[in-house]
């Protein structure tokens, strides 16, 4: 085959990996399309591991025994001071780990555990495995491993005896789930233009959406049976959908160009590339065309270099500071609003249900806010208006209505922040350590779901100990925003230095 370019031309002009990735895949293609959802649809699975604890581990409700002379009202009774035979649950005891259990009467921390332990487990596995995505894994292959093995611990918490054995099971699958959310941000908006990141990135929240409302479905049908079944209907099908993802998916370009892999480059943006592209992207183009230096001298990360370079720059280090603490106080609300369901008087599985679908609109406002408005004062705004809400459900409590109006507004203020929050996340650093570092602020995330349960557990007899408390720290903590740089048009930077030169001189 004859060589498009002629023998005696001049040299093309060398093209950065901006550039190049722009050239190839700029053009937003039924492939782009198709890879970039798959990859988002991992944020599905996240969601029900998530907020699976809203049913598994919530408390039933109960009654008085007919005839009973200790127990006339279960409105007004205690029933850790009543007899046990003068109360009983209103559903089979094994739909709950609390009534199956005996852990009615057991202090908040013990109630929390099984929760808390998912969130520590979060904790431990970010720290632990969220760098293997910039170093030795890759996006593609760290997403695969971590829903394999979230999936599989899932399974084993189904077999569980007692709630030590379960917390040590879900301690396991926080720590497998820790990378997901950042593996399928990252490689999703990796997989596509400059143009269509913000758009891809929010499909992720919409697949989160859908598999927070897909837990209130499989709990309606499984009410009258065990909570174990709810793991089952969850687990196996993340299984399928990993061999799904190492199958069917590309690596991230720009991570395979980093690493010095120029064959597995080029194959992905051919793969990726637009069929009106496709045509150009010969060998000659990569190997006259695309500055190659970088493979020169490969960047080779251990473990834990990503995170040594974050924390080398003051500045890089003041911005991880700064949005783990935006992080911390979204994390214990948007965790903790939908385990704080059971303490309303209103049904479980329609309360679920519909603040799951307040995260549709939240999604579309976030897409809204991310392409007209500033990062920052959406991000403050919403966070604001979030914790007076929720702070307003505590002093309102009479009235159910309202109390349950306020709370869905506060849920959905928080959604939208969250998601407007990880999109400027990964804007705010650059490639070479972009996943590790939205990997740190997702740990913050998961520090305030480790301590919203015990607050949800403990706010069954007080409201203020919840909705007041957690209000008033989403408020402070979105004032953090004010000292991050805004992000809203930027180019997006590849490496520490460009950072640094470009936005921090």
């Amino acid at each position: 085959m004859t060589d498009p370019n002629p023998l005696l031309s001049p040299p093309p002009q060398r093209r950065s990996l901006d550039e190049t990735v722009e050239h190839c895949i700029g053009n937003f293609g039924l492939t782009q399309f198709l890879q970039s959802t798959i990859a988002s649809f991992a944020w599905f699975f996240d969601a029900q591991q998530t907020f699976i604890a809203v049913f598994t581990d919530a408390e039933p409700k109960w009654s008085c025994n007919m005839n009973s002379s200790t127990c006339t009202t279960a409105a007004t009774a205690d029933m850790c001071r009543l007899p046990k035979g003068s109360w009983s649950w209103d559903s089979p005891a094994q739909t709950s780990i609390i009534s199956e259990w005996s852990l009615e009467c057991a202090g908040s921390i013990t109630t929390g555990l099984g929760a808390s332990s998912f969130f520590l487990g979060c904790l431990a596995g970010g720290f632990l495995l969220s760098t293997l995505a910039d170093s030795s894994l890759g996006r593609k292959n760290l997403l695969v491993l971590s829903c394999l093995l979230m999936s599989i611990t899932g399974l084993l918490t189904a077999v569980s005896t007692n709630i030590w054995m379960y917390a040590g099971f879900r301690f396991l699958s926080g720590f497998a789930r820790a990378p997901i959310g950042t593996c399928a941000l990252v490689l999703g908006t990796e997989l596509v233009g400059k143009k269509w990141r913000g758009n891809v990135g929010i499909i992720g929240f919409i697949w989160f959406t859908f598999g927070f409302l897909s837990l209130s479905i499989i709990a309606f049908f499984v009410q009258s049976s065990s909570w174990r079944l709810i793991y089952l209907w969850t687990c196996v099908p993340c299984v399928l959908y990993s061999l799904l993802v190492y199958f069917a998916v590309e690596e991230s370009p720009r991570w395979l160009f980093f690493k010095g892999r120029r064959q597995e480059f080029e194959k992905s943006l051919k793969t990726l590339a637009s069929p009106e592209n496709q045509s150009s992207l010969t060998e000659s183009f990569f190997c006259n065309s695309v500055d190659w230096g970088v493979e020169e001298k490969p960047q080779e990360y251990n473990l834990f270099s990503a995170l040594e370079i974050l924390l080398k720059r003051p500045w890089a280090f003041r911005r991880l500071i700064l949005t783990a603490a935006v992080a911390f106080g979204l994390g214990l609300m948007y965790t903790g609003m939908p385990l704080s369901l059971g303490n309303l008087s209103v049904n479980l599985y329609l309360s679920v249900a519909v603040n799951a679908l307040s995260e549709l609109p939240a999604s579309v406002a976030a897409i809204l806010l991310v392409g007209k408005l500033n990062r920052r004062g959406s991000i403050l705004g919403l966070a604001v208006l979030s914790g007076v809400c929720s702070a307003a459900c505590a002093a309102v409590v009479t009235w159910k209505g309202l109390q349950v109006s306020l709370e869905l507004v506060s849920f959905f203020c928080t959604c939208a922040a969250f998601d407007v929050f990880m999109i400027y996340a990964l804007e705010l650093f650059p490639t070479c350590v972009r996943n590790s570092a939205v990997a740190m602020v997702r740990q913050a995330v998961a520090v305030g779901g480790v301590v919203s349960p015990v607050l949800v557990a403990a706010g069954r007899k007080n409201g203020w100990v919840f909705y007041g408390v957690c209000g008033g720290i989403v408020c402070v903590s979105g004032l953090f925003v004010v000292w991050l740089p805004e992000t809203r048009g930027r180019t997006p930077c590849d490496t520490m230095e460009e950072e640094e030169l470009k936005y921090c001189v």
